[in-house]
């Protein structure tokens, strides 16, 4: 517990100083040289790294046992998911004990008016079951395993499935006959995932990268054909992404490209890929938009959310054969209320939107084109809709959760409104969510700005404002995510012991609506981390913890705003956890040849042309704002060799320079990973044990016992 410097066995990278300059101003970066991934010295200093974090963290071996031994108690390791129908059968998972990843099975309806999912045992046989895939035997012999796409035929006869073995997120996709288990000849490399087949069944529809990780050609390949797949479209502007999906209707192929503040969509004819695509809208620099397609008294509409003059988007209705004609409107733009998709269905549609920090779930009534939001009891909570294949079915299947409710699954019936309970997630040791309570306080900002601050913790330990408690205290802030309440199974490991869990929902997610992002992002990014640090400072102010029992977490782009966070004020904070964080981010903007770069200018300004984004950038980038003569937290930077979106070279570097200035900081590098960690549920379970366990330390409740 509480602060140490750094030790003189730390592992020192040699200083190999390189100089760049832009703008006049010249940086030389002693650590660049860590860039060169296959340097065998870049690889031993990582392996020493490694070591050294295994060395001083090897007295907490019992403890990442137990939180290990804690999360295994409460899962039920052999369970099924809610079968979600589609077609003519039953579509489900399984996990199997002992056994990292799942397996994606089917079982027939009972009849074609089945629509109410059959209540599964784990123990008792399903009858009819298929096994489609099975996780654990495509791994075998892979360190690394990921399952990036994976689809049925609409006729049920065959599955496609991408795979990546290496956390590059690259993947290859192999078809497969499901009645006879033969694997067909057809191989398609170094896709982008999301692969699926066309609704015929005789194609599958597919994106590619380029040299910089960008998704930027939609292909079509005819299954068993042998020729060479036809490009349906490619995109060769560097700051859009592409991407591409079939209509729940089955009548077309959307193709979008879009950078952070642009848009694009085409239409394809499903019947004729090869067809002319329409454009819906085109691009108009600073407009959002996505569109879904339903057919309503037999004329083809799309509904298109959008944000043309409607900073907080709205949504229309407009003939699809003339979708820049007049506009009816659903929902018109009403600012505060963040409209973010519809989801059409034969006969309804279900829209998403964000009130209040929370996101919502409405009806749309074709007829009427009225909306009625779906009302729940708790203060905070999570509600989505989500694994609904069919056209035209009497339920929706949602998702619900929250902070101390574990994650839920129901049925909406759509006739009469009732919300039908499927399953919970079930929590082993008996759990009860009445031991908990979360609640919503608001921090004031710098500038006056309230900043909602979500908390979580243990009844037993009494209530959050009755005195100081350890606070683990996560933040995220960027490309208008939000961080919105979810049951974790994990967390409760640290609620058990005393610690309460926050959330600052920094400027530059998401959870306050578009304003709220556009005020954390570009020439006002340091507002994410001032916000930050006030909501530390409320939570200090008002006596519910203090700096020597608060540790802060967050990861990638909230990996930047721990290392920003820990130079702004250090004495803050105890500790930090950062988790493949993107802490030299100035160096990573600067260079257009490195993955995502140049699509990611118009999040964070270009630099390598505006001068007043460079010197911004400087201004904060945690990497070269490391300071001199002040006391850190205890850092620990988590990273993957593989990991394409932020280089591992950058926390390495970062946790270099720290050293410099006596820190005590840590460096783990999976070395066979990639920008999500390790895969396998018990891999990933020991993963977040290890992490858990450093902050339990940092924290001073290691040996805590449960109340």
């Amino acid at each position: 517990m509480g602060r140490v410097t750094a030790r003189s066995d730390a592992p020192i990278a040699d200083r190999r100083p390189q100089d760049r300059v832009h703008h006049g101003d010249t940086f030389s970066d002693p650590y660049e040289w860590m860039r060169a991934k296959d340097d065998p010295e870049v690889i031993a200093h990582l392996e020493a790294e490694n070591a050294y974090t295994a060395e001083r963290t090897a007295h907490l071996a019992p403890l990442r046992e137990r939180i290990f031994d804690e999360v295994k108690a409460r899962t039920l390791e052999t369970d099924l998911s809610v079968p979600a129908r589609r077609g003519e059968y039953w579509y489900y998972g399984r996990t199997i004990e002992g056994q990292q990843y799942g397996v994606q099975c089917r079982a027939p309806l009972s009849s074609p008016d089945d629509w109410t999912p059959p209540e599964l045992d784990p123990a008792v046989p399903v009858p009819g079951e298929e096994i489609l895939f099975d996780g654990n035997v495509e791994a075998e012999g892979n360190e690394f395993f990921s399952l990036g796409s994976f689809d049925v035929s609409r006729d049920g006869t065959r599955i496609l499935y991408g795979i990546d073995v290496a956390g590059d997120e690259r993947y290859r996709v192999r078809v497969r006959e499901i009645a006879s288990g033969e694997v067909l000849s057809d191989v398609l490399e170094d896709t982008a995932g999301g692969a699926e087949f066309t609704p015929d069944g005789t194609g599958i529809v597919y994106q590619t990268v380029d040299d910089a990780w960008r998704p930027d050609t939609v292909w079509l390949h005819r299954i068993g054909s042998g020729a060479d797949d036809v490009k349906l479209f490619h995109e060769p502007d560097e700051r859009y992404w592409v991407g591409s999906g079939f209509t729940r209707s089955d009548e077309y192929l959307i193709i979008e490209k879009g950078s952070k503040i642009t848009s694009e969509t085409r239409l394809l004819p499903a019947a004729d890929l090869t067809a002319e695509p329409q454009v819906v809208w085109p691009a108009e620099e600073g407009v959002e938009y996505s569109v879904d397609h339903a057919v309503i008294d037999g004329e083809d509409v799309l509904f298109i959310t959008h944000n043309a003059g409607a900073l907080d988007f709205e949504l229309v209705r407009v003939p699809l054969a003339d979708p820049t004609g007049p506009r009816t409107p659903v929902l018109a733009h009403l600012p505060g209320r963040r409209v973010l998709d519809i989801d059409c269905f034969r006969d309804f549609a279900t829209v998403d939107y964000r009130r209040d920090g929370l996101e919502r779930v409405g009806l749309l009534d074709y007829a009427t084109n009225e909306v009625t939001e779906l009302a729940f009891d708790e203060p905070l909570y999570s509600a989505w809709v989500s694994g609904n294949s069919e056209w035209a079915p009497p339920l929706v299947r949602l998702s619900y959760g929250s902070f101390v409710t574990p994650a839920s699954v129901y049925d909406w019936d759509i006739a009469s409104g009732e919300l039908l309970l499927r399953k919970q997630q079930p929590v082993l040791g008996g759990y009860d969510a009445a031991d908990y309570d979360q609640r919503r306080i608001w921090a004031t900002a710098q500038d006056g700005t309230q900043i909602p601050v979500s908390l979580v913790w243990k009844r037993s330990f009494g209530d959050v404002s009755d005195g100081v408690r350890p606070v683990h205290l996560y933040g995220y802030g960027s490309y208008e995510h939000s961080i919105d309440p979810g049951f974790s199974s994990m967390r409760l490991s640290g609620l058990d012991r005393g610690v309460v869990f926050a959330v600052a929902h920094v400027r530059g997610g998401g959870e306050m609506g578009r304003a709220w992002y556009e005020n954390g992002k570009t020439l006002s990014k340091r507002n994410t981390f001032t916000d930050f640090v006030d909501v530390a400072r409320h939570l200090v102010d008002e006596g519910i913890t203090t700096p020597e029992r608060l540790a802060a977490e967050g990861g990638s782009a909230g990996g930047l705003l721990m290392g920003a966070v820990a130079n702004l004020a250090p004495e803050l904070f105890a500790g930090v956890l950062a988790s493949v964080p993107f802490v030299d981010a100035l160096t990573t903007i600067l260079d257009p040849s490195l993955p995502l770069t140049v699509i990611e200018w118009d999040e964070w300004g270009n630099p390598l042309e505006n001068a007043e984004v460079y010197e911004y950038m400087r201004s904060y980038t945690p990497y070269e704002n490391v300071r001199e003569g002040v006391t850190y937290p205890r850092i620990l930077a988590v990273t993957s060799l593989n990991d394409t979106r932020v280089m591992y070279v950058e926390p390495a570097k970062w946790v270099a320079r720290l050293r410099e200035v006596g820190a005590d900081a840590l460096l783990k590098c999976e070395m066979v990973a990639g920008h999500g960690g390790v895969t396998g549920r018990y891999n990933s379970w020991r993963e977040r044990a290890f992490e858990l366990a450093w902050l339990f330390d940092v924290l001073g409740v290691a040996d805590v016992e449960e109340v």
